[in-house]
């Protein structure tokens, strides 16, 4: 009986830590990102379709293309790039989700440095 008590506590915990994930709901829409390295906070927008994202980043306008590898994870592949580093896929996943945006993230595909950062939709 013990055990069963114990089992049942443990279960029952355990629906509370649950991550919402509900990263259909971003798949598309027009969005603000917020990403902070070495203390310094930057900001962009960017707007997705389901194959494409138009992003702008202090004035200057980015496009790459989406690939999908499951509901909450994604690679993008600039579409012109202009130097080396722009050449590299970046792999995005999405790790928690609200009804207004999603925490994430990103680094390049291969890469064991990852970034985290938030977005938010601003339709």
């Amino acid at each position: 009986m013990k055990h069963l008590i114990l089992c049942s506590a443990l279960l029952l915990l355990q629906s509370c830590y649950n991550i919402e994930r509900n990263c259909n709901d971003f798949k598309t829409g027009n969005f603000e990102s917020e990403i902070t390295i070495d203390g310094t906070l930057y900001k962009s927008t960017f707007s997705r379709t389901s194959k494409l994202q138009i992003e702008e980043f202090n004035g200057v306008k980015d496009s790459s293309y989406v690939r999908w590898i499951n509901d909450c994870e994604m690679v993008f592949k600039t579409i012109h790039p202009k130097n080396r580093a722009e050449k590299k896929d970046i792999h995005l996943k999405i790790l928690t989700t609200t009804s207004k945006g999603y925490k994430f993230e990103y680094g390049y595909v291969g890469d064991t440095n990852k970034q985290i950062g938030d977005a938010k939709r601003i339709d």
